[in-house]
């Protein structure tokens, strides 16, 4: 069957696939699923306190494999949970989780800090087209039937 994708899509999408390639290669490089590595990585970010719908937001993750990740992180000492308002619950990291995050997860980060400072200007220009490409592939989507 011949593709109606242009070339220009082609690459672009094998582009998208080597990206996501290259961060199942740091998970396996650390050890770590990808969902794991995830949610540690957005523990980072969010801070101690967040909510698993705050993770699921931020890593556009499914409600049931951050669960499924959050519970083995749990089991594995990483995490703790406590009980917040309501059905909330609150995530934070254990000593183990805090060392984790600094043994693996920050220097990710700023592998990922170097790898896109590298593009100077260039990367302010990409962050600008993707979110105009993302805004226009959901503008598609709402429309399906």
């Amino acid at each position: 069957m011949k593709t109606i994708l242009s070339p220009e899509y082609l690459e672009f999408n094998r582009l998208y696939k080597e990206e996501c390639d290259i961060y199942r290669e740091i998970s396996l490089r650390l050890g770590a699923s990808n969902s794991a590595i995830s949610i540690l990585y957005d523990l980072c970010l969010l801070g101690g306190g967040c909510t698993q719908k705050d993770i699921c937001e931020n890593s556009f993750l499914s409600k049931q494999t951050v669960n499924s990740a959050i519970r083995k992180l749990e089991a594995d000492g990483y995490i703790y949970l406590e009980k917040g308002h309501g059905r909330s619950t609150h995530i934070y990291l254990t000593a183990s989780g805090e060392k984790i995050v600094e043994e693996k997860i920050l220097p990710v980060m700023e592998m990922e800090n170097r790898a896109f400072s590298a593009l100077g200007a260039d990367g302010i220009l990409l962050s600008k087209l993707m979110t105009a490409y993302l805004a226009n592939l959901r503008s598609q989507v709402e429309q399906l039937k």
